[in-house]
This record gives structure tokens, C-alpha cells and sequence, in this order.
């Protein structure tokens, strides 16, 4: 197993389940991007082949793929941070773009071709007043979601030009779950401020999105590189959305309140002067998932925020990480 991106929140979740299932993976990243960071906090860097390198580096890339010769790769090394695409967007545009190109180059170098699932976002679409699906066109007007629509088409073009049949593109809904630490993020925004006794900030609280725990979607991309390994004409030349059922899709207002109903607190709304302008609406159809892939969501609404907030009150000891983060991969795989 080969996954970019292993230092970051998600990334560390792949690790740590893949490292369950018995796997031996392979890691290629830049250092964890906060601190503290969920990579650090489960002793990851002893634990699987560590690589710190930059995606942008097509060199250092391709020489840890071919030291790992992997049969599965996930790609999940990004800038995700919406704010800071608008801060930043060369760099955004720099590393998710021309990281994936360096990837499906470096994969090209390969002496045997192996499944790969390339994680986007449901933040690639265009307006569209329904709920998201696969046959709808890319048309992100911001910086983030933009980058990520032209990784789509990169993958798209890499594998119909060069006949990249087992790799695919996973897109997913605003993932929450324990042990993510970015800034301009609602869930740690939310911890840190009742870590520490303060009024939470809410930026868009009628904002409506796709909030799911970020089991869920590893979930479907573990599934997605099963299908591709064995059977890539079934889901080859594909996008899959990973998203929750409709009754989970929820204002921002009503995630917030979930988290204070457990954990006790106060909110108010904020956000600074000139924000960049965010979509008021994000709804994810994932038919396409349940039907070919036999994915479904497997924790509720209530559930993932109950799991999360759990998570990071557990989190005050440090001694406890590691096994509340085993006890809830257990949980979501008894539920499977």
C-alpha cells in the first residue's frame, strides 16, 4: 500500500486502519501540516515506511513508488484548506495539480500497473440545484475546488491517453471525525475553542453540506481499489461520490448544535470582513457508489458527530489516543 498525503488528518485514518487489516504501507508526504497533528499523536512515523517528500518533486516521488512497488495506491496529498487556496492559489494550484500529474507520471514508471483511487472533492462541481452527481459538469469558481476539478480532468486524460485503466477518482463530502487539527475548519474549530473554554465562531451557520465521519468515505475508497484491482472495466473511466444519505446533508447551525448538545458550550456568529464567498448549498449523490461499488453510509449524523466529539474529549489524555482511535475502527467495521 502507497499513500500520499499519510501525515495529514485523513491520510493518518487510512494508515491506521490499513495498518490494522495487517497491510504494510508505504507513506510519502511533507511533515504533518499542525501541531499537534493525528499522525504524530498515533506514533505513525514508526510504524509504516516514512517518507517525507514534496508531490511536486516528480523525482523523490517516483523513487519511493518504485522502492514501495505497491499494489494499491491513494493519493490524498493536497492543499484541502479552502481560506488558504484563496491566500495561496499558485501553490494550491502547484501542489494538487502537478502533484497528480507527477503521481500518475511516476505510476506510468511502474513495471506492473496497480490500483490507484485519486481523492478529489464534491467541492469540483459546478452550481447545480439538485444534489451532485457524477454525469454533472465540473465548474468550481474558487480556487480550491477548481484545482481539483483539473486533477479530475488530468486523471481523466492520463487514463484514456495511456490506457490507465485501474485508476479512479473518489469524491467525497465534508469529512469530521477525531484528531483533525487545521485551521479554518468547523469541527477543529469548534474543539479547539471548547478545549479551551471559549465562545465557538461560526462563519456560515445556514450553510448546508454533506457532513459524514471520515471512516465513511475511506471506507468506499478501500472498496473502489478492491473493484479496480479485480474488475477495472466495471469502474474504470469513473468518478465515485462518497456522501451521506440526504437526511444527513445539515446546516452548519445544526452541526454546531449537535457538538454543544454533548459537549457543553456557546456559539456565536463571526467571520471577518472580505471572507471569501462560500457555496450556500453542497448536496452529494452517491447512487453510482451503492450500486456498482456496494458502498452505503454506515454511521448517521448524530452518530459520526457523537463519535467525534468523543474522539477529542478522550484526546485530553494523550495516553489515550491510539486506543480510542483502534475502539472506533473496530466499532465502524462491526457496523459494516
Amino acid at each position: 500500500m502507497f499513500v500520499t498525503g499519510h501525515t495529514g488528518f485523513k491520510g493518518s485514518w487510512l494508515c491506521e486502519w490499513l495498518l490494522n487489516l495487517g497491510a504494510d504501507v508505504w507513506g510519502y508526504s511533507l511533515p504533518p501540516p499542525t501541531s499537534p497533528s493525528l499522525f504524530a499523536q498515533l506514533g505513525l512515523s514508526r510504524r509504516v515506511h516514512h517518507t517525507v517528500g514534496d508531490v511536486r518533486n516528480i523525482k523523490t516521488l517516483s523513487r519511493a513508488l518504485n522502492a514501495a512497488r505497491p499494489h494499491f495506491v491513494f493519493h490524498l496529498a493536497a492543499q484541502p484548506i479552502v481560506l488558504e487556496a484563496h491566500a495561496n492559489p499558485g501553490e494550491t494550484w502547484s501542489t494538487n495539480v502537478m502533484g497528480t500529474v507527477n503521481l500518475l507520471e511516476g505510476l506510468r514508471g511502474l513495471r506492473s500497473p496497480c490500483a490507484t483511487v485519486v481523492v478529489t472533492t464534491d467541492k469540483v462541481y459546478g452550481p447545480e440545484p439538485k444534489s451532485h452527481r457524477e454525469e454533472h459538469a465540473l465548474g468550481a469558481s474558487e480556487p480550491y475546488g477548481a484545482s481539483k476539478a483539473a486533477v479530475e480532468l488530468a486523471v481523466q486524460a492520463w487514463r484514456e491517453a495511456f490506457g490507465m485503466d485501474q485508476v479512479a477518482t473518489a469524491r467525497a463530502g465534508n469529512v469530521i471525525g477525531g484528531g483533525d487539527w487545521a485551521p479554518h475548519r468547523l469541527v477543529p474549530d469548534c474543539a479547539r475553542a471548547l478545549l479551551q473554554g471559549k465562545t465557538i465562531s461560526v462563519r456560515n451557520p445556514s450553510a448546508v453540506r454533506p457532513w459524514q465521519h471520515v471512516l465513511d468515505p475511506l471506507h468506499g475508497y478501500l472498496l473502489l481499489a478492491s473493484y479496480l484491482a479485480s474488475a477495472p472495466s466495471e469502474v474504470s473511466a469513473r468518478a465515485f461520490n462518497f456522501g451521506p444519505s440526504a437526511r444527513d446533508h445539515r446546516t452548519v447551525r445544526e452541526l454546531v448544535r449537535e457538538i454543544l448538545s454533548q459537549w457543553p458550550g456557546k456559539w456565536s456568529k463571526g467571520g471577518k470582513p472580505g471572507s471569501p464567498r462560500e457555496s450556500a448549498v453542497l448536496r452529494l449523490d452517491a447512487t453510482l457508489a451503492r450500486r456498482v461499488l456496494k458502498w452505503k453510509p454506515t454511521w448517521h449524523f448524530e452518530e459520526s458527530v457523537a463519535r467525534t466529539v468523543e474522539w477529542y474529549r478522550s484526546a485530553v489524555d494523550p495516553r489515550s489516543i491510539r486506543g480510542i482511535t483502534h475502539g472506533q475502527i473496530a466499532a465502524f467495521s462491526a457496523d459494516l
